[in-house]
């Protein structure tokens, strides 16, 4: 399990004060970026013309993040097939027992004219 740390600033939050849902699906990037390793995501861009994109996404709601929370963001990560990885992600608040939001993410990786090619075994899942 891969933990990355999120503060919530005003920016994230809509009207109300509540953090914005699609923030969420950015907050997700980032940890996932963190865990596969932003030298490693430049070097197969860079050196093999490789790039994740997201195949598919859903996500579940049960309380929203406020302005001012801190926030772990917490994802496990499997090789589903030869060509998909699977992040399985959550949002938990500071002194919440439970997450407040949890995600699917499913991955595939492409070449630079956008064709479907297997993951990489540089990154391990």
């Amino acid at each position: 399990m891969h933990a990355h740390r999120v503060h919530i600033y005003y920016e994230d939050t809509d009207l109300s004060g509540v953090v914005y849902h699609a923030n969420y699906l950015k907050y997700f990037e980032r940890a996932r970026e963190h865990m596969l390793g932003r030298d490693e995501l430049v070097r197969l861009l860079d050196e093999e013309g490789v790039g994740f994109v997201v195949y598919k996404a859903s996500m579940t709601f049960r309380k929203g993040a406020r302005l001012g929370d801190e926030l772990e963001i917490r994802t496990v990560a499997r090789k589903e097939s030869p060509y998909r990885a699977i992040f399985e992600q959550s949002v938990w608040r500071d002194g919440e027992a439970a997450a407040i939001v949890e995600g699917t993410i499913e991955m595939v990786c492409v070449d630079t004219a956008q064709q479907l090619v297997p993951l990489p075994a540089s990154v391990e899942l």
